[in-house]
């Protein structure tokens, strides 16, 4: 874990990443919020590639809570049998549809504590809606978020809440709208697990982590 980057070097961070991505999107695709629910809990354990190419079928036929109860769980079981633990989560769907349905009229709410009341959505799955849909500044902490708040000292924690706090206190109010998606593209694309690509990076100069590739 690197040590707390002071204001101005993460201030310049995030800068450099607003240049290179003016308005970050996140990958999982979805036609509204309520697929946007499903595709991100379904996104736990499996690739943002694996659950599109599942649900590009199922949202075409199930794309509100009251048609998703209509195809029933066979029919979300057999549209999702390619995503890891694919019979809990398309119990999980065919449950948070009928809470919907039946406690907000089939709407999605917009509040993290509603939002984590439904089957199969933790704080993770809530903060990613608050801010994909509802535009607010919430940080869903995932792998590459956390591995890269600790390797770079902009948001360094012993687990993802400490993240997630870190993540709100350290990054200015500006960055704070795109700042999960900047933290997850460069995870993913720049600051591997296992090869991270220093050489390529944007902000490598600004990086304390030791381990750097050259």
């Amino acid at each position: 874990m690197a040590k707390q980057l002071g204001y101005h070097a993460i201030h310049a961070i995030f800068e450099r990443f607003r240049e290179s991505e003016p308005e970050p999107k996140g990958e999982l695709e979805h036609v509204n919020v309520y697929t946007l629910v499903v595709a991100v809990a379904l996104s736990a354990q499996a690739t943002d590639a694996g659950v599109n190419k599942a649900t590009r079928g199922l949202f075409a036929v199930a794309d509100t809570p009251q048609k998703m109860l209509d195809l029933g769980l066979e029919g979300v079981t057999e549209h999702i049998k390619t995503i890891g633990l694919f019979r809990q989560k398309a119990k999980n769907v065919i449950k948070l549809s009928q809470i919907l349905v039946d406690e907000y009229d089939g709407e999605v709410p917009s509040s993290r504590a509603a939002l984590q009341s439904l089957p199969g959505v933790g704080r993770k799955t809530a903060n990613v809606v608050l801010n994909m849909w509802f535009k607010q500044p919430a940080q869903a902490v995932d792998t590459h978020i956390f591995r890269v708040g600790n390797r770079t000292g902009i948001a360094p924690g012993k687990d993802v809440d400490a993240v997630e706090r870190a993540i709100e206190d350290n990054i200015p109010a500006q960055f704070q709208q795109h700042a999960h998606h900047w933290l997850i593209l460069h995870g993913r694309y720049i600051c591997k697990a296992r090869k991270p690509n220093c050489q390529v990076c944007p902000i490598e100069d600004l990086c304390p982590f030791e381990e750097k590739t050259t």
